[in-house]
């Protein structure tokens, strides 16, 4: 089950990232959770200057930006056609 973490403070944006983080998981047909996180220093411990961020089994791979379907896929492993 991957572990996927999305720290935000809830803007839009942070929804939109919670939101394709869930599509691009479902279309993977992996097993994973969701955890939101909005504690600042959570941010810091990951390094994370720029929301929303998202980090995958305890690795940050995105800040700043909310990531394409396809680069979601593939920052979870699994190849896009």
């Amino acid at each position: 089950m991957k572990k996927l973490t999305i720290l935000g403070s809830g803007c839009a944006r942070c929804q939109q990232l919670t939101e394709a983080t869930r599509a691009a998981a479902e279309a993977c047909g992996i097993a994973y959770e969701i955890e939101k996180v909005t504690d600042l220093l959570e941010f810091a411990n990951y390094g994370v200057m720029i929301t929303p961020a998202l980090v995958i089994d305890g690795e940050l791979k995105v800040s700043g930006k909310v990531p394409t379907l396809a680069e979601l896929q593939t920052l979870m492993g699994m190849e896009t056609s």
